[in-house]
């Protein structure tokens, strides 16, 4: 049986930017077995995609609304378009 995957978007808000936060995150999207990417945006957020199984998303969702980096300062995080994936489309998390 194939393994189930799952990608999901996320945007962080709050205090996330020159926190570190983006570094974090793909450590610990690494340390989950995650692939996926993340970057600041314009307007203050954090925006990306993560990829892996249900599982590790889950542990990954939780982290970035309640953990984040040492110095950031979460408001809010969303997630939108999840959706089941038949194989990875990254090779590691950027």
């Amino acid at each position: 049986m194939a393994l189930e995957l799952l990608s999901v978007d996320f945007e962080i808000f709050g205090t996330v930017q020159k926190v570190s936060f983006r570094k974090y995150t793909r450590e610990q999207g690494k340390l989950l077995g995650l692939r996926g990417w993340c970057k600041n945006t314009p307007v203050g957020t954090v925006i990306g995609t993560i990829e892996g199984p249900p599982k590790q998303i889950d542990k990954m969702k939780n982290w970035l609304q309640t953990v984040g980096s040492p110095a950031s300062r979460i408001v809010k995080a969303e997630f939108k378009n999840e959706k089941s994936l038949n194989d990875y489309k990254y090779n590691t998390f950027t």
